[in-house]
């Protein structure tokens, strides 16, 4: 099936969108099912990272208006997860800004996920940069559950977009993940310039990496940004782009995150209809998501279209 999805994606990427929708819809249904997996996440450490991602806010390399702060407290983050909890998270990751950690943050994050595993029992998920698998084995027994770590996009693009950190170390991090024992949350950003084949090569990649969870992320371009001018893609492509994935990727989590308010709009539970099944509820990073309640509308939404 792999060699034939392969050679016939021509196929995918000029079928009418409607039927490449139901295609995306039917696959979802037996393949996944109807549970909606969300998750919320703690920007837990913030800017001055000195990688120069062309699409991030927190680069040292951009002049950009966001707040900057080391990791925070313990208790700031057990209290950002209880709150995850009361908005209806399933999954609570903490979020640092950086390539890598200091030992002694990692001990810190460790002593949080105990806490918040014990006290408040949420599913606990981290992206944490580059780390070696002695430091997830480290993050493991301390009661993480999911590793995540984008691709960003395909090999052949990621070198315009990111210059001070290779590709392959991208893919060493998950692997080393997945070896010991962690769930991987792997994806990407759409709309950065890249075309449909290195779009296709990303989703290829990421299943043949085997992970768990697919975050499609739609570029919000930010002033200050190499990216800041940058033509937003289509709704139309970004919900082709999410059929494609879950045509590709079968029973893997397929979660809309940052860019589905600004580009998809009024569409956004189409993209539920195309193959999604997991979101980001309250919020991102550096930007703000919609309020609670206007996600709550959209989760009814789906579940009424999944049972149709």
């Amino acid at each position: 099936m792999k060699g034939y999805l392969r050679n016939n994606m021509d196929s995918l990427l000029n079928i009418p969108i409607t039927e490449l929708i139901a295609q995306g819809n039917k696959i979802r249904k037996d393949f996944a099912g109807s549970r909606l997996e969300l998750c919320s996440i703690i920007n837990a450490k913030s800017g001055l990272c000195s990688e120069d991602c062309k699409f991030c806010a927190q680069s040292s390399y951009h002049s950009t208006d966001i707040t900057h702060y080391p990791l925070k407290r313990k208790d700031e983050i057990t209290k950002a997860a209880q709150h995850a909890k009361e908005i209806g998270a399933e999954k609570f990751g903490i979020v640092t800004s950086g390539n890598r950690l200091s030992r002694k943050e990692i001990d810190t994050i460790c002593l949080t996920i105990s806490e918040i595993k014990n006290k408040i029992h949420i599913i606990v998920c981290a992206s944490l940069g580059v780390l070696s698998k002695e430091e997830l084995e480290i993050l493991k027994e301390a009661g993480l559950s999911r590793y995540h770590h984008n691709l960003e996009t395909s090999p052949r693009f990621y070198p315009q977009i990111v210059s001070t950190h290779s590709f392959q170390e991208r893919v060493d991090t998950i692997n080393a993940a997945k070896e010991v024992g962690l769930e991987v949350c792997s994806g990407g950003i759409i709309g950065m310039g890249e075309n449909w084949e290195d779009r296709i090569a990303m989703v290829h990649l990421l299943d043949d990496l085997d992970v768990d969870s697919v975050p499609i992320n739609i570029l919000v371009p930010i002033k200050g940004t190499p990216l800041e001018s940058i033509e937003p893609i289509s709704c139309n492509d970004a919900i082709r782009t999410i059929a494609i994935f879950r045509i590709i990727l079968k029973d893997k989590i397929i979660k809309i995150a940052a860019g589905r308010e600004g580009i998809l709009k009024d569409f956004q539970a189409l993209g539920f209809l195309a193959g999604a099944n997991g979101m980001l509820i309250g919020g991102y990073l550096t930007i703000k998501g919609r309020d609670i309640e206007e996600d709550y509308r959209l989760i009814k939404e789906i579940k009424r279209l999944w049972t149709e």
